[in-house]
């Protein structure tokens, strides 16, 4: 069941599960679903536990939850496709590599997007990168009711999409833009998260895409993409987007991202371009 914020796109017996990242809503990744299939893929575009509501609804849930819906959509993808690939943004991209690793052959490949296992990027201010100890603050019940705000320029090298998407998520429209902070404990269990599917990288036998932006605010290549390019377990193409910020699906080079994760999918669901988009 695909419900007004979820997505899914009919097309071929090729798939691909698409994952948003923390605070972050289905939307941020709709425009690579489009593209995707355009190409010839079905492509689901999940909506991670806890995400598109309020701060209290996900609060109420933790990474073990978001991982929960990531199986889940997985699974129901399987069931219509032969091939099933994953990609996901930020935190998304966390979760669709455990899921790779987990799930061994039953992935065909992984779109591994603005990869964040730290928050290290240029905009990030001091405190911000102090966040790895939130853990700690979680398990000694301290911050519940504490949230790092969203600042400019919010993940955009775009100016126009960048106010498009920050007047919707300032103005509460958190099924469109996701939430305007990251609630401390959220951003708790995403470290948490992080540190458990590092663990995993070399368990990670499927062909992965690592693309990110290379002046990315958010999240440094060198922390973030490079140690996927360097840990994981299968081959490995790196895709630097100069003309970005942190969300790539959506900023100044999307039909770029859109057009090499189609080619690189088509490439090892071992059809051709044209073969698949006669299947959709």
């Amino acid at each position: 069941m695909i419900d007004n914020v979820e997505f899914l796109f009919e097309g071929g017996r090729s798939g691909v599960l698409l994952i948003h990242g923390l605070t972050g809503t289905p939307a941020e990744m709709r425009l690579l679903g489009k593209g995707l299939n355009r190409a010839g893929f079905t492509v689901h575009g999940m909506q991670l536990a806890g995400h598109c509501g309020s701060e209290e609804d996900l609060l109420a849930t933790d990474w073990m939850d978001w991982y929960a819906s990531v199986e889940q959509a997985a699974d129901a993808l399987h069931r219509r496709c032969d091939h099933v690939f994953v990609a996901g943004l930020s935190m998304g991209a966390l979760l669709a590599l455990m899921l790779a690793a987990e799930q061994g052959e039953r992935i065909a490949g992984v779109g591994v997007l603005g990869v964040t296992f730290r928050y290290d990027g240029w905009s990030i201010p001091w405190l911000g990168r102090l966040s790895f100890m939130l853990p700690l603050a979680k398990k000694l019940g301290i911050g519940r009711g504490m949230s790092f705000m969203e600042r400019p320029p919010y993940g955009l090298r775009d100016e126009r999409i960048r106010a498009t998407v920050s007047a919707a998520m300032l103005g509460g429209d958190s099924a469109a833009a996701g939430l305007p902070g990251n609630p401390w404990h959220s951003l708790a269990d995403m470290y948490t998260l992080a540190a458990r599917t590092r663990r995993l990288l070399p368990q990670v036998t499927a062909p992965c895409l690592v693309a990110h932006a290379s002046e990315d605010d958010v999240a440094s290549v060198r922390s973030n993409a490079d140690l996927v390019a360097r840990k994981v377990g299968g081959p490995v193409e790196m895709l630097l987007l100069e003309d970005s910020y942190h969300m790539i699906t959506i900023d100044r080079q999307r039909r770029l991202l859109h057009a090499r994760m189609s080619e690189f999918f088509i490439r090892h669901a071992g059809l051709d371009a044209d073969t698949l988009a006669s299947a959709a």
